[in-house]
């Protein structure tokens, strides 16, 4: 793992081994400028003045968790990595629990309260929420690292698993049904 370095304008240079960021801290060369990730500010230095290497986001989403690593473009070596935690279940959870409270309404001695039923159109290119908080959350993060490395591309993993031809590799055609 590095540590990311800005300059004084707060322009993003090469990340550097931590073992040079604490000697620069303790000299006073350098100030924290953030604590997650950390990022550290050389007031004495601008970006013309520094040589900067190309940086790339790896992005590997998943269900669960999406993990992001920050590779330099010219060696491969894995400058960063971090791992972020989605809340897909936990807004699931919400949404049935609005959903129960909502029938309960219904069924209590009150006046009856009808259940709605044309409101149920979609706008264009809706997405469940669950799925809009995770990449709301992934595009949050990509977007953080940007100001604090010099990225100049992104790429994804994109797989597809196909857990019924892993249980029975003979599988095919109408079988999957």
């Amino acid at each position: 793992m590095r540590v990311f370095v800005l300059d004084k304008t707060l322009k993003s240079l090469d990340p550097c081994h931590p073992a040079r960021a604490r000697e620069l801290l303790n000299k006073g060369r350098a100030k924290v400028f953030k604590r997650y990730p950390f990022t550290i500010v050389l007031p004495d230095r601008v970006i013309e003045d520094s040589v900067t290497h190309f940086h790339r986001i790896k992005i590997d989403p998943g269900s669960k968790t999406t993990g992001i690593s920050v590779v330099q473009e010219e060696t491969g070596r894995v400058t960063n990595a971090l791992e972020i935690s989605h809340r897909g279940q936990q807004i699931k959870d919400a949404l049935d629990s609005r959903r129960a409270l909502r029938r309960g309404r219904r069924n209590r001695k009150t006046r009856y309260r009808q259940p709605r039923f044309l409101n149920r159109t979609r706008k264009e290119g809706w997405l469940p929420p669950s799925l809009e908080s995770r990449i709301a959350n992934i595009e949050t993060w990509v977007r953080r690292i940007r100001k604090l490395c010099p990225i100049t591309a992104i790429s994804q993993e994109l797989v597809r698993f196909d857990l019924q031809h892993k249980q029975n590799p003979e599988i095919s055609g109408i079988e999957y049904q």
